[in-house]
């Protein structure tokens, strides 16, 4: 049921170790989109607290890339087990500022738990090299720098998980850091700080800053921000790269997706069902990993439509905190517009409607973003629809009759974040990853969301940069690598 509205919490800027009240002069209201009750302002600030938060910053990276790499990590340590002490808080913030299930939103916090725990490992990862004799008495070195001050960009969709793609990383290898949360999901971020505050890092190495376009802004422009990353749409990841770049600082700009997946007729079809409706459906289909294009090949199709529109039909929406509760809403009233709008031009192009899930009512959450799970059936393949990022619970479906067809499909799309192929052929498989236009890819997997210790990939339209979130790409991104080439003369060394 719907709840007493909240006291307004205070959004607050976190510089140079100090809880700090923004100057701004504008705000956004936080909103529950489940319930519509707003539970906080975010203050949108502009460049005069980027500055200040970068001048802190730049204070303190001499002292802090002084500091041994395996002292570092041990900050990452202390904040690893405060992060799982405080689990449930965290999800439930998650849950009530960005819509998620209680479940989705503690697995978005174990994904950011397991990025802390790889970083942990940068004395090793983040080791030189040295290679004697490269000529008589000559010795080659190479060593790992930090880059500097850095920072991210975050989007609303993974308020606590996105940040740590990169966090970890970069504080270990040496940078210091500024975050700018979402002004839409900006209550995770003042948990998470709550519990940074608390490990007893020096003042200005990591800092928090709200804001909008204003602060992103401050943010690729200024010049001690030596690098950034961001995940978003394809547009503002595209401007992001281009301002970052012309300003000489290194960029990660994760992009939008149109991500197909398809079915072959020796798939397992409960399986594949099963997996397909997790990764249209979950997260409200608000995750850059979602699955939105179906392709069946063959008589694929016979069996798979009916199945998964009974999927979608039988998965329950509701609040998130909500006992048995599947999908949450959507995260605002303008985005349920914007995915509502999208599926009736859908049908206008000629697709079907088996599930519609638009003008969707939720009993005791009459004020909700919710738009229940959605079926396009039979979607031009070279419509809008099918070439669109809806980011929402809207699976369109696309037959044709062979695996080329299927390929050159997915291939086709604009976008490269993910694909997938759920058949019981070793050979399809293979040729499947071989061919198929995207860095990720799954193989009876609907998310194929990799391990910490691999990278987020993304190819095309999906990705603005050379290296990416996650692993050995973050420890070459956070770090700059000097090459030292050395000779000591003997008559030199016969002085001592």
């Amino acid at each position: 049921m719907t709840r007493n509205a909240l006291v307004l919490t205070p959004v607050l800027n976190y510089i140079n170790g100090e809880w700090r009240t923004p100057g701004a002069s504008e705000y956004a209201d936080v909103i529950n989109p489940a319930t519509g009750e707003i539970l906080a302002r975010t203050p949108l600030c502009g460049a005069d607290e980027v500055e200040l938060a970068a001048q802190a910053a730049a204070k303190a990276l001499p002292a802090w890339r002084s500091t041994p790499a395996q002292e570092r990590v041990q900050y990452l340590f202390k904040l690893k087990f405060l992060l799982e002490d405080n689990l449930d808080a965290i999800a439930r913030v998650i849950t009530d500022e960005c819509g998620k299930t209680y479940e989705e939103a503690k697995a978005e916090m174990r994904r950011a738990i397991e990025n802390v725990e790889i970083a942990g490992g940068i004395p090793m990862l983040a080791k030189g090299e040295i290679s004697e004799d490269i000529a008589p008495g000559i010795d080659e070195i190479m060593l790992r720098q930090p880059v500097g001050v850095c920072a991210t960009i975050c989007p609303f969709n993974f308020p606590g998980m996105i940040p740590f793609w990169y966090l970890p990383y970069a504080l270990a290898c040496g940078n210091t850091y500024i975050i700018k949360p979402s002004e839409k999901v900006p209550l995770t971020m003042q948990l998470i700080f709550q519990l940074i505050a608390r490990l007893g890092l020096p003042a200005g190495v990591i800092n928090l800053v709200n804001g909008a376009k204003a602060a992103v802004d401050g943010i690729l422009d200024h010049p001690a921000i030596r690098a950034v990353t961001f995940v978003g749409s394809s547009a503002t990841a595209r401007y992001i790269y281009r301002r970052a770049a012309e300003n000489g600082k290194r960029v990660q700009a994760q992009g939008g997706a149109k991500n197909p997946v398809v079915i072959l007729p020796d798939a397992d079809m409960e399986m594949t069902t099963k997996i397909v409706a997790d990764s249209a459906f979950g997260c409200a289909g608000q995750r850059c990993l979602a699955v939105s294009l179906a392709v069946t090949v063959g008589e694929a199709r016979n069996t798979f439509v009916e199945m998964i529109c009974d999927a979608a039909v039988s998965r329950k929406v509701g609040y998130g905190l909500d006992a048995g509760v599947q999908m949450g809403p959507v995260i605002n009233q303008a985005a349920k517009a914007r995915i509502e709008s999208l599926i009736g031009r859908g049908a206008s192009e000629g697709a079907s409607l088996p599930v519609d899930g638009r003008s969707a009512s939720i009993p005791g959450y009459p004020n909700g973003a919710f738009v229940r799970p959605t079926i396009l059936l039979d979607v031009p393949p070279t419509g809008e629809i099918a070439r669109t990022e809806i980011f929402g619970p809207a699976l369109s479906l696309i037959h044709v009759h062979t695996i080329d067809e299927a390929i050159a499909l997915a291939n086709r799309g604009a976008y490269g974040n993910q694909a997938s192929l759920f058949t019981s052929s070793g050979s399809a498989a293979r040729k499947f990853r071989y061919e198929v236009e995207a860095g990720n890819v799954g193989i009876n997997i609907g998310v194929a969301a990799p391990m910490a210790f691999y990278p987020f990939s993304g190819w095309k339209e999906s990705f603005f940069g050379d290296l990416h979130g996650q692993g050995m790409d973050a420890v070459e991104f956070f770090t700059q690598k000097k090459v030292i080439v050395e000779r000591w003369p003997k008559e030199w060394s016969r002085k001592f």
